[in-house]
């Protein structure tokens, strides 16, 4: 039984900042690549970043990059999200996500979402004044 659930989402005002975390049962997140997705009302899904498997590689979208910081928390089998400065713009229900296997993605991670196989059920994002 693979699940991936995420927690950290909010309601926050631009400029502040949140962290979210992906924490996996039945899968050890160590051993995949995770990435983090967002999707906003009538908007298309958007990759946001991901970190590869064997050589934990960091990768953004050019619209979060210098804003937002993947790491993880293996202790806690846990992907974090780490959202500074943020904008109205990234308002929008974040997911994360893992490839079918351990091999997919170990050395560097790309954000596309036919890649990944395992979703969690998504954490909200509001910024607003």
């Amino acid at each position: 039984q693979v699940q991936l659930v995420e927690s950290g989402g909010g309601l926050v005002q631009p400029g502040g900042s949140l962290r979210l975390s992906c924490t996996g049962s039945g899968l050890s997140l160590k051993d995949y690549a995770i990435g983090w997705f967002r999707q906003a009302p009538g908007k298309e899904r958007e990759g946001v970043s991901c970190i590869s498997s064997l050589y934990n590689r960091e990768n953004y979208a050019d619209s979060v990059k210098g804003r937002f910081t993947i790491s993880r928390d293996n202790a806690n089998n846990t992907v974090l999200l780490k959202l500074n400065n943020l904008k109205p713009e990234d308002a929008a229900i974040y997911r994360c996500a893992a490839p079918a296997n351990t091999v997919t993605y170990d050395t560097d991670c790309r954000l596309w979402n036919t890649d990944y196989i395992h979703w969690g059920q998504g954490t909200q994002v509001t910024v607003s004044s």
